[in-house]
């Protein structure tokens, strides 16, 4: 079978996205595996499929490229623009996704809002680490080094620990900068970091918001580019939580499987 796709990222988490005005085709793990892989595939931190659905805009489904499901809000906020190009909705919309239904909005030329669900509450660890669910569960550690070679092999060993080894983990190592934090991401799913994160941004923001008592803006700055996450808090939790930040279209193309 040979059909259409569209490539998009968002601060550099970069999906595969699949439309079909009046079909669009099941896909296996495997062949989610294979549309992702790198080298024999497109290459992506994820695929992305756009369906009709009669009580939103559109539905999205989200899998990451070992073939799993979870929310994504990077990938939230490119299906967003993929379907304020295509005319699938206007500049403001409302639709659904793994975790449930979000508003979106495109703000300008590659810059759009989504919703994340909310009341997200933060939870200390025993440890002075955090764990939080902003639509995916993250883990969050704050440091005054994240750019070091042991990165990936702290991630791995905390994702792949008891609780977490089952269902997985996103880890986060944070950095506390003058106006700005600063984030790594290691993915679960992906297994690998990625250049940015929404719903790990957002779990960041909100875990530094919570330490520094904060109710102001947290700008978040990733690999890829510069995100922004707005919030209300109220009674020890978060609400009205809004994440912002890049997209863009790369590239669009036909593969067969």
């Amino acid at each position: 079978m040979i059909f259409n796709f569209y490539k998009y990222h968002g601060a550099g988490n970069d999906f595969i996205v699949i439309y079909g005005e009046h079909y669009v085709p099941s896909f296996s793990k495997e062949n989610i595996v294979k549309l992702c892989d790198r080298k024999y595939g497109i290459g992506a931190d994820g695929v992305m499929l756009i369906k009709y659905h009669e009580d939103y805009d559109f539905e999205m489904q989200f899998f990451n490229p070992d073939g799993s499901s979870s929310f994504c809000g990077n990938g939230s906020r490119c299906a967003v623009l993929f379907c304020f190009h295509n005319g699938i909705c206007t500049r403001k919309c409302h639709f659904l996704t793994n975790d449930g239904s979000h508003h979106g909005e495109v703000m300008g030329p590659g810059l759009v809002k989504i919703d994340i669900n909310s009341p997200i509450k933060v939870e200390p660890l025993n440890n002075g680490d955090f764990s939080i669910n902003t639509g995916s569960p993250h883990y969050i550690k704050f440091k005054d080094d994240i750019d070091y070679s042991g990165f990936l092999g702290d991630c791995k060993a905390i994702r792949n620990s008891e609780p977490y080894i089952e269902n997985g983990i996103n880890v986060n190592m944070v950095k506390i900068l003058d106006n700005e934090i600063k984030i790594r991401t290691y993915e679960r799913g992906v297994e690998d970091e990625t250049l940015s994160c929404g719903s790990g941004v957002t779990a960041a923001a909100l875990c530094y918001a919570q330490i520094n008592k904060t109710n102001q803006s947290v700008n978040v700055r990733t690999k890829g580019g510069l995100l922004k996450v707005d919030f209300d808090k109220e009674n020890g939790s978060f609400n009205n939580v809004y994440l912002t930040g890049p997209a863009q279209f790369v590239y669009r193309g036909e593969i067969q499987l």
